[in-house]
């Protein structure tokens, strides 16, 4: 390997155009693992956190157990939120060797991006019993936008072993007094052919709040 053109990559990653980080990032990404990790590495030491998320990005392309070690030790040491949501994203492409490190990333950090990237990648998922429980942990978030990530993906369990116990609160949460609990509920129940899920939809379809009407209406248009 060309230890110029490697001087140079290591430049381009930390050059102020984008287009020439990420054209760095992509050659990196086609070089030995063993020459492209110690680069990345050391680029994620770096106080930018935008060089930091570029490093973390970089490591997900090398799945090895030098990369997967660093990527852990940055969800332990690292305080950002876009760092650590990219570090969950590059931590996902690993399998399901990942699922325990991001729930644990998921209860330990109240950063909401964080939390949301988390459920997002673990609804693609088979490991229902943890999308249970961080379901279950996101309707007591204080960001909206979060529960309302949670009541997604309680939507996602009825297609689970898991549909009895997300039933259980999806119909708490029809009840709920916040309309948007109530509207992102009825989207939840989208599919869903269970009676009691019918049964929900019919009473939504006669909400207070327009929104929730329209979107337990669209719920039952299937």
């Amino acid at each position: 390997m060309n230890q110029k053109r490697i001087e140079q990559i290591e430049l381009n990653l930390r050059a102020k155009a984008l287009n020439q980080r990420k054209a760095a990032l992509d050659e990196l990404a086609n070089f030995p693992s063993e020459i492209a990790i110690p680069i990345l590495q050391k680029l994620a030491n770096e106080k930018d956190v935008a060089l930091c998320r570029l490093a973390v990005m970089g490591l997900g392309n090398h799945r090895t157990e030098t990369s997967f070690q660093a990527l852990e030790q940055i969800l332990e040491h690292e305080q950002d939120g876009n760092v650590l949501a990219e570090a969950a994203n590059s931590l996902f492409d690993f399998g399901d060797v990942a699922v325990p490190l991001l729930q644990k990333l998921f209860e330990r950090s109240e950063n909401w991006l964080v939390r949301q990237t988390v459920i997002s990648l673990l609804i693609e998922t088979k490991h229902y019993d943890v999308l249970f429980a961080i379901a279950v942990e996101s309707l007591k978030d204080e960001t909206q936008t979060v529960i309302e990530a949670g009541i997604f993906a309680l939507g996602q369990l009825l297609k689970s072993s898991f549909k009895n116990e997300a039933l259980l609160l999806l119909t708490e949460l029809a009840q709920d007094s916040y309309w948007r609990n109530r509207w992102q509920t009825a989207i939840a129940l989208h599919g869903c052919q269970d009676t009691q899920a019918k049964e929900l939809i019919a009473k939504l379809q006669q909400d207070e709040h327009y929104q929730v009407v329209a979107a337990a209406l669209e719920s039952a248009s299937i």
